[in-house]
């Protein structure tokens, strides 16, 4: 066994409020400068929609991720040894911009010089890339709000073997619902760009997990940008070097959560360290589809295993990581609770971020629909949980987003997130807890005590409860690399700071 640990996030997208304030956090943190216009390394969907960059979900044409062969084995999708030297110089599976959108900012100096008169002035919008004059055709949420709608809902690919008739029902504009998906890079077990990089430039951090891009080895071959299924590699044309979310590693090795995290304004995210048996990864990346779940979430150890304490401190993590890993809220809501599915598992890259599905649209919807004046109120709570698969957001939708399009994993999910706000319902606004509500948890797969600790992480979490930390004791590093921990002092985290150079 050998034993690493991840830096993981959770993403509750029943709590997401589609602010983006995540991503603005984020892009004037880390993109705020030439050539990384374009970039959002956090961005927030809209679903139903197209995503960013356009299709991104849409293998057949671009490349990302893995495939099992009729061997059993694992193949790059973007290309083989040979392939990938006849595609050295032109590659075909590359993402173009106008799949992106064309950055824009605005000629602000027009609102000063426009010439007196009765209408308002306007800021002209320019290209970020030639200066020119441009009209505006996308952005990095072009669809937002508007998914439920034929424009952008009807080329999800999601939808794949929904209902026609749901299919029909949800691009009706009047009817419109959707929810939101922050994304951000997986730092996936399994990534891909790291394996399709010919430079050997991407890699992935030793001590947490974090996958990295080294831009002095960095050679803009590209193909990072298209192996990553997730699309979350980008190309900065003024330096040609490639670059990607890095989950703000500077600020965790201080104890602090990464921008995008922090700045939450619905408290969605949730992070702490997960401990998995690395040894695991090839078989469990090359399982049959219908197992790939359970081959992933099986590779993650329980943190207070005797054996697997003795296994992480053999593989040299201290009792800080440890320690952080057995209180960490991913592992709680991933393993403990079996409540969060990674996104697109069939991309085979073992993704280790984590979403809880969305729930309230589906509450919202049968509510409506089962207003019945002749029924007491306590069956009304049962006819709601038998009929889920009437949801608002149809189930296999989700399925397709979680769990390969197997529907049980989300319904099995759903049930017990309904079931607690039942339980809470029942709790606060009739006051009283009757053997057919525990009857309903119990139905669920959860109890009346795990529903209290969900509820409490999920609607009461304080800061220190969302986000747990090890201690990276970066000055022992430094220590052992320069002798003077304090010769470094103010770069931790950084080390050297040293601009890209462009064909360097």
């Amino acid at each position: 066994m050998d034993v690493r640990a991840q830096m993981s996030m959770l993403f509750h997208l029943d709590k997401c409020i589609g602010c983006h304030t995540c991503s603005v956090a984020c892009k004037n943190l880390w993109t705020d400068r030439k050539g990384a216009e374009y970039m959002w390394w956090n961005n927030v969907e809209t679903r139903p929609g197209t995503g960013y960059p356009t299709g991104w979900e849409d293998q057949k044409h671009y490349e990302g991720g893995w495939s099992r062969d009729e061997s059993g084995k694992l193949r790059l999708r973007l290309h083989s040894r040979s392939k990938g030297l006849a595609n050295l110089f032109f590659n075909p599976a590359l993402p173009e911009i106008d799949e992106y959108y064309e950055p824009f900012t605005f000629r602000y100096q027009d609102l000063f010089d426009a010439p007196a008169g009765d209408d308002q002035p306007t800021a002209v919008p320019i290209s970020a890339i030639t200066g020119e004059e441009m009209n505006i055709e996308g952005g990095p949420n072009w669809d937002d709000d508007l998914s439920g709608s034929p424009i952008y809902a009807a080329n999800d690919p999601n939808f794949d073997q929904v209902a026609a008739d749901v299919k029909a029902q949800m691009d009706e504009i009047e009817r419109v619902v959707f929810n939101y998906l922050p994304r951000i890079c997986n730092h996936c077990l399994n990534p891909a760009c790291v394996a399709a990089c010919p430079s050997g430039a991407i890699y992935k951090r030793a001590e947490d997990g974090v996958v990295l891009v080294n831009e002095d080895k960095c050679r803009a071959w590209r193909m990072c940008v298209a192996a990553c299924p997730y699309k979350k590699v980008y190309y900065n044309w003024s330096t040609g070097k490639s670059e990607k979310c890095i989950l703000c590693f500077p600020r965790m090795e201080t104890g602090q959560a990464p921008a995008c995290a922090h700045s939450c304004v619905g408290r969605i995210r949730y992070m702490g360290v997960l401990l998995y048996d690395a040894d695991r990864i090839p078989e469990a990346a090359a399982v049959p589809e219908g197992d790939l779940i359970d081959a992933q979430l099986d590779m993650i150890l329980d943190p207070s295993d005797p054996a697997v304490i003795a296994a992480a401190k053999a593989s040299g993590l201290d009792d800080g990581w440890i320690e952080a890993a057995q209180a960490s809220p991913v592992y709680k809501f991933v393993k403990e609770w079996g409540i969060a599915l990674p996104l697109h598992p069939e991309f085979r890259t073992m993704a280790m971020m984590f979403y809880v599905p969305p729930l309230s649209p589906v509450v919202s919807v049968i509510e409506e629909g089962l207003v019945k004046l002749d029924l007491p109120p306590e069956q009304v709570d049962f006819e709601r949980f038998e009929n889920l698969d009437k949801a608002r957001i149809p189930i296999r939708y989700l399925a397709n987003l979680f769990s390969l399009g197997d529907e049980e994993p989300i319904r099995r999910i759903l049930r017990k997130m309904l079931a607690i706000r039942i339980y809470k319902r029942r709790q606060s606004v009739d006051g009283v807890i009757d053997d057919a509500t525990v009857q309903v948890l119990a139905e669920a797969g959860t109890t009346v005590e795990e529903a209290e600790v969900i509820y409490r992480l999920t609607t009461l979490p304080t800061i220190e409860d969302r986000f747990v930390f090890p201690p990276y004791h970066r000055e022992m590093s430094q220590e052992a690399i320069y002798g003077d921990p304090l010769a470094r002092k103010g770069e931790t985290g950084l080390g050297y700071l040293q601009a890209p150079v462009r064909g360097a």
